[in-house]
């Protein structure tokens, strides 16, 4: 396989691994709020729900309900970033490249 094969098959992995983690975090949450993830804010503006575990923490800290950000006390938000960073941490502590 080509460098470039090897590069873009690792980040099917991690992609796919990553939304297994963050459908979880969802459902979790959706059930430790009893449904009430969006604040007011949120529900006006037809936010998704789902779209507060990915990305930009301000804009997902804008629109989840009070219950939902008690919930990431506990159980903080993993974006993909962090994920794939952790990620290719494991990777190379497998191979021996960890520093």
């Amino acid at each position: 396989m080509s460098i470039i094969g090897s590069a873009f098959a690792d980040w099917r992995e991690v992609r796919e691994e990553y939304e297994e983690v963050r459908l979880a975090a969802y459902m979790l949450a959706e059930e430790a709020t009893n449904g009430a993830l969006l604040n007011a804010r949120g529900r006006a503006a037809g936010i998704d729900p789902g779209s507060l575990f990915m990305g930009n923490e301000r804009r997902a800290r804008a629109y989840a309900s009070p219950e939902l950000l008690e919930h990431w006390e506990k159980h903080p938000r993993v974006t993909y970033a962090a994920y794939e960073r952790q990620w290719v941490r494991e990777r190379e502590a497998e191979m021996g490249l960890a520093s």
